[in-house]
């Protein structure tokens, strides 16, 4: 089966995390992806994961993680000789992704009207903190950043402990995310219309997508959310993460039916008949009174027997891991997600019909490994290359 995106080339001028994750997606669905990086490297080459020894060679687990199945040159786009080869890609190339402020690309000549006019086919994805029209658009952000001026933070935690941030970086990968699905839909529009686009992602707007049902209930109601900890979004009181014996389960029984499941699960099928827990309205009104009696229960047993117990019962649950543990999991071991990505590192959380298996033998480039090939194919002779390459614009 064709990839969706064969024959589809991707200039990835990217670095950090959201941008270089947009094109991996990308790259996962068939496309070329050509990372341009600055004669340094992108900076997370150096930074991120928990191996210094390969942070320190230009590779760290963090670059790994969406550098696998690209290519790499380095190029100098201060100059005009390196915005010359940059122009070059650019007509060569079917998308751009990007995430840099909007006057970097003002100074470099490379704003979304110069592009165009480069390459009027091409599709220009911009990835930026605030995105476009707006007095924030030039400003600089990261995930922190973005989970803290979205509101993401201020729910996390509860009044004890103050906002808490994400153990991992959701907002970049949910901004890549967002990132490949705009290019996909302006790379359908194109084959409708044969023009190109201009793909304007925002990270804050990304945010705000994954906080979507809050956002709509605070318009809707007037009333601001307020950190809850570890109890459900749904608020019923039989919902939320409950100690046990020995380590904690998660519930999710918001149905009357499920809650019925429940009761019968733990033994109390006398709640059924108690007046105070008998239908929804009154476990509501007793939310208190059955969030103790429930945690009672679960004490006496490990999280891990309540998770077959309630599994068996058709009562939604699971036990809280580990990652480690969480990568142990049937779903993992079976569906292979951390390893069905180019050079087995993670893939994108679907399947679809006819997926080649991953190519080990394409791992993340180092840099500017790839230069010399890309700029022969380019047209460069090799005179031009070597040019090129002793006047410092390239590595």
């Amino acid at each position: 089966m064709t990839a969706p995106l064969d024959g589809i080339r991707v200039i990835d001028w990217t670095h950090v995390l959201a941008g270089p994750a947009c094109s991996y997606y990308l790259g996962l669905l068939g496309a070329e992806v050509i990372k341009v990086e600055s004669l340094k490297g992108d900076a997370m080459r150096h930074r991120g994961g928990t191996d210094a020894a390969l942070a320190a060679e230009g590779m760290s687990t963090a670059y790994q993680t969406q550098g696998a199945g690209k290519q790499s040159i380095a190029l100098d786009l201060e100059v005009n000789e390196g915005r010359e080869v940059f122009h070059r890609l650019l007509t060569s190339a079917d998308v751009l992704v990007e995430n840099h402020r909007p006057s970097t690309l003002a100074r470099l000549d490379l704003t979304e009207a110069h592009i165009r006019a480069i390459n009027p086919r091409l599709i220009h994805c911009a990835m930026t903190g605030y995105g476009r029209g707006n007095a924030m658009a030039d400003v600089p952000a990261y995930d922190v950043n973005i989970q803290a001026i979205s509101g993401l933070m201020a729910l996390t935690g509860t009044a004890e402990t103050g906002p808490v941030r994400t153990g991992a970086p959701i907002i970049d990968y949910a901004t890549g995310l967002a990132g490949a699905l705009g290019v996909t839909s302006a790379l359908m529009n194109r084959q409708a219309t044969g023009e190109g686009g201009f793909v304007d992602v925002s990270m804050l707007e990304t945010a705000f997508s994954l906080m979507s049902s809050t956002i709509t209930d605070y318009r809707m109601t007037g009333r601001p959310p307020e950190p809850r900890g570890n109890t459900a979004n749904s608020r019923s009181p039989s919902s939320g993460i409950f100690a046990c014996l020995s380590g904690h389960i998660s519930l999710g029984v918001n149905e009357d039916s499920q809650f019925r499941r429940l009761a019968n699960a733990v033994g109390r099928g006398d709640w059924l008949d108690n007046p105070d827990f008998a239908n929804p309205v009154a476990r509501d009104r007793n939310r208190g009174t059955l969030v103790d009696a429930l945690a009672d229960v679960l004490a006496h047993r490990t999280a891990e027997e309540w998770e077959r117990i309630f599994i068996a019962a058709d009562v939604p649950a699971a036990r809280l891991r580990t990652l480690p543990e969480a990568l142990d999991l049937a779903p993992e071991t079976a569906r292979a997600f951390a390893s069905r990505g180019t050079a087995g590192h993670v893939g994108l959380p679907f399947t679809m019909e006819g997926d080649a298996s991953p190519d080990a033998a394409n791992a993340p480039p180092t840099l500017a490994g790839d230069t010399t090939k890309v700029l022969r194919a380019l047209g460069y002779c090799e005179d031009e290359v070597k040019s090129l390459r002793d006047a410092g614009t390239v590595v």
